[in-house]
């Protein structure tokens, strides 16, 4: 196999799901490296969540253009279709050069001119799904129901508030929906609404316009730092330089049940959501 010097050696993993800011730095991570790549050779292992939709030997010969992100789906443009590739509860990417033989858990490799991309799923509730376009029902079905790209123009606090006031169910419930916003994660959606002042638990439509106008600019504040930070460290996200996520180590609230908020001093409480933990200051959040 012909490789280039543009191929790199980078792995991200999570424990629990990856959410945007996770999925984007894995995209950003390989997207330029493997971009006009030719597809060699394709492999796939276990069954994962969804079956991949064709024979693997279609995928050869076809060219990689470019890698994009929508919600926490990752989409690789081909000359002649899209794959839709999810990390689902504990996946990782890889992209090398080479890589040694597939382990057990290790259930789809593309090989291409320029490196070798493998997702490696412990859990095997990730997928990866060929697709003609976005307009594919398979597409459609995967893509179709999420919400506003948080990260994207079209987030606008009228948008937003839009589809906020129709929902009596709790605004933190809302968020990790994905309906009105998507990948807003459990870590993010509660730092959020800790610096928009707003209770996980008070209702979607009772959040007045100026504490949406708050809790808007809170999820992008929220949402690039934490790209710049790398994402969140759960247990084992890192990537193949042993460089972990940073996020967490500032959070204000979540994971810090009993501490005391560093705005006020108050003991950080927790209340269960769905299945899902939910961290707020009780002091600086409000109803």
């Amino acid at each position: 196999m012909n490789h280039n010097n543009r191929s790199s050696n980078i792995a991200y993993k999570w424990f629990e799901m990856p959410e945007l800011p996770e999925v984007e730095v894995t995209r950003r991570s390989f997207a330029s490296a493997i971009a006009q790549a030719h597809i060699v050779a394709a492999r796939l292992g276990k069954p994962l969540r969804w079956p991949l939709g064709c024979a693997p030997e279609n995928l050869v010969g076809q060219q990689v253009l470019a890698v994009r992100r929508r919600g926490k789906y990752l989409l690789i443009d081909l000359d002649r279709g899209l794959l839709l590739l999810h990390l689902g509860m504990s996946g990782s990417l890889r992209f090398a050069a080479s890589l040694p033989p597939p382990g057990v858990h290790d259930h789809f490799d593309l090989h291409t001119t320029q490196g070798i991309l493998r997702l490696h799923d412990p859990r095997r509730f990730g997928a990866v799904v060929y697709a003609r376009d976005e307009q594919d029902p398979i597409a459609r079905k995967l893509l179709g129901h999420w919400g506003l790209e948080p990260l994207s123009e079209d987030f606008s606090v009228a948008a937003f508030q839009q589809g906020l006031k129709n929902s009596r169910s709790d605004i933190k419930q809302v968020l990790l929906a994905g309906k009105v916003v998507v990948g807003v994660g459990n870590i993010y959606a509660s730092e959020a609404l800790f610096l928009a002042g707003i209770l996980p638990t008070v209702a979607a439509c009772d959040v007045s316009p100026q504490r949406v106008q708050r809790l808007h600019s809170a999820i992008v504040q929220v949402l690039n730092q934490a790209l710049e930070t790398g994402g969140s460290t759960l247990r084992n996200f890192s990537n193949a330089d042993g460089q972990s996520g940073h996020f967490q180590q500032q959070a204000q609230v979540y994971g810090r049940a009993g501490q005391p908020c560093h705005t006020c001093a108050t003991p950080v409480c927790m209340v269960r959501q769905g299945q899902r933990s939910s961290y707020y200051c009780p002091s600086c959040q409000h109803g």
